[in-house]
């Protein structure tokens, strides 16, 4: 530490022990973060392994799980036919059961009798009266004889049709043991008759009996009549449940001292000859102790190689030296940084009384806009009530000339259209000064009563009350009343206009009173909007035109969202062509306004 001495510093030029005890500690830190990153990457690789493992394990055994269900499906459709189902009807329901679709892995499903030497023979003659050719093998010397009646599909199991599953020892031990225990059993290792690629199998089991279930194991044996059973080539059992690409562990299975399925074969390039995780699970399986040797592969070290704690560990060293450095170099750089937060902050506070200043004079230029567009808006109804006057004063001079047989039609038609205009012209001015007087002040307002304003509004656009409905959780509206009520008349005023007329109008209002805001909505069965428009319908001066009847001042839905958005809430439209329209706007409890908030922000 004697070279540290000589180094200026913070106090009297030297290092002091508080600063050693500054690189100490983030040492011990550095230290510390490293083993606990490691610990932490540790512990989240092994619960990605035993996630993996777990999930090839459950899909294991779901998918048998399934397997039994579609053998107790054929045991009950054995039995609702009393026990005596035929070749069409197992055919029929096999079909049904679609398993190629459901069931991927399996290689069929079929029906076994069982049969003493005598109901042997009685069982071929039957068999033969819809199927010549069928006959059971091989021959054994066994009391009990359990030939495959029936198996779908056959065409990939016709080697299998008539094979006595008595006359080998693992098919007929399981066979007997689903018969004793009344439950679906699985075979040991064997090899099916019809897999010309000889590869391991297996068998399984589902018993039925005379007159249903049995309730000991000799009753079962007295009034056993077969099982329902599916053969498996345990390596397309494999491909149809665990697509490789979907997990990062790699399995073997061994049914005692045999391997039926193995994927840790040197030639495929995802195994990893020094696995991050080796771990061997036993399966309780119908019967059978399936042992799964359960490894990681190269996409599982690829996915689980962290660098981070090495990271850690390097950053942290580098660190320490910045400590040192900085030590050196705090006093100088402290004076400098202070002038130059304050300098900084001074051009900050000027910033801000100009734009301030801006906001001030934008708030105050929109204010005189807005008294313009009313005070203009105001005096340009006179002369358009004028010209209205007056063309209707020329309407009634001419009343002579137009029931005179010489009239010339279009002079009547002209003026129609001047009153049209003048008319739409009062309907602009009219929107125009509505849209200027929208405000966010709250002043001192009895609430608004909802139900109340729904009557008014059917009244006044002479609807029946059935076709304005009112939903919601509440009857009061307590923030900004006035600018709510404008809003709700614009939409459905909106709705009432645009209605085409080929089905009964149906407004529905909802409004919810949630504790920070009011939201509401207005759903109409008009004919809807186009999404295209969705956007501009808000603009001022923007309407679709449908037609004539439905021509607006395109002022309506811009009043609705400049009034929703200098209260500080949002207004949306949902609809599609044919399908009505739906309006949904907030109302937050707490007003404010545009520039209030503009100024919040620039603050």
């Amino acid at each position: 530490m004697s070279g540290l001495g000589k180094m200026p510093s913070t106090e009297g030029g030297r290092i002091t022990f508080v600063h050693v005890g500054v690189v100490f500690l983030s040492l011990m830190l550095t230290w510390g973060a490293w083993q606990f990153s490691v610990h932490q990457i540790d512990t989240r690789t092994q619960l990605r392994f035993e996630a993996s493992r777990d999930r090839a394990l459950g899909l294991i055994t779901d998918r048998m799980t399934r397997y039994e269900d579609a053998l107790w499906a054929g045991v009950a459709a054995v039995e609702s036919h009393q026990n005596d189902m035929s070749y069409d009807n197992w055919h029929t329901f096999a079909a049904h059961l679609r398993i190629d679709q459901r069931y991927p892995g399996i290689n069929g499903i079929g029906v076994i009798h069982f049969h003493d030497s005598e109901a042997l023979a009685e069982h071929i003659t039957e068999q033969r009266r819809t199927r010549p050719e069928f006959s059971v093998f091989p021959p054994h010397d066994g009391p009990l004889f359990m030939p495959i009646t029936y198996i779908e599909p056959e065409d990939i199991n016709a080697a299998a049709v008539g094979l006595d599953v008595a006359h080998e020892l693992n098919r007929r031990t399981a066979a007997l043991a689903s018969r004793d225990t009344g439950t679906a059993q699985v075979s040991g290792p064997i090899v099916l008759v019809q897999d010309a690629g000889k590869t391991p199998g297996f068998l399984f089991y589902a018993p039925f009996y005379r007159d249903g279930p049995r309730a000991d194991v000799a009753q079962r044996r007295e009034n056993i009549l077969g099982a329902v059973y599916a053969p498996f080539v345990v390596h397309k059992l494999m491909d149809g449940l665990l697509a490789k690409e979907l997990r990062h562990v790699r399995f073997s299975i061994r049914d005692d001292d045999q391997v039926i399925y193995d994927e840790h074969s040197a030639e495929d390039p995802s195994i990893d000859p020094n696995p991050m995780f080796v771990e061997t699970v036993a399966l309780d399986f119908y019967g059978r102790v399936w042992t799964v040797d359960v490894r990681t592969d190269l996409a599982f070290r690829s996915e689980n190689t962290n660098g981070q704690p090495t990271i850690i560990l390097v950053a942290g060293l580098m660190i320490e030296a910045l400590i040192i450095a900085l030590l050196i170099l705090m006093s100088r750089a402290n004076a400098r940084a202070v002038t130059y937060a304050d300098e900084v902050t001074i051009a900050l506070r000027q910033e801000r009384t100009k734009l301030l200043a801006t906001n001030e004079q934008l708030s105050t230029t929109n204010d005189e806009l807005e008294r313009f567009a009313y005070v203009a808006s105001h005096d340009l109804r006179t002369p358009v009530r004028g010209i209205n006057g007056l063309a209707e004063m020329i309407e009634e001079d001419l009343e002579d000339y137009f029931a005179s047989a010489s009239a010339n039609p279009e002079v009547q038609e002209n003026l129609g259209k001047i009153k049209d205009r003048v008319l739409r012209m009062e309907a602009l001015t009219t929107g125009i000064m509505e849209l200027s007087q929208v405000d966010s002040r709250v002043e001192d307002e009895d609430a608004l009563e909802l139900d109340q304003v729904i009557g008014d509004l059917a009244t006044d656009f002479e609807i029946s009350a059935d076709q304005l409905r009112l939903t919601g959780n509440t009857n009061l509206v307590h923030a900004d009343p006035k600018n709510f009520r404008s809003v709700l008349e614009n939409l459905i005023g909106n709705a009432i206009k645009y209605h085409s007329g080929t089905n009964t109008l149906d407004i529905e209002v909802c409004v919810e009173d949630m504790p920070d805001r009011i939201e509401a909505y207005v759903r109409d069965n008009g004919p809807g909007i186009d999404p295209k428009f969705h956007r501009r319908i808000f603009d001022v001066f923007q309407t679709l035109r449908l037609d004539p009847e439905h021509e607006g001042t395109g002022i309506g839905l811009a009043i609705v969202k400049k009034a929703v958005e200098r209260h500080g809430g949002t207004v949306s439209v949902h609809s599609v062509l044919g399908e009505g329209a739906t309006f949904r706007f907030d109302w937050p409890l707490a007003s404010r306004s545009v520039a209030a908030a503009v100024t919040s922000r620039a603050a």
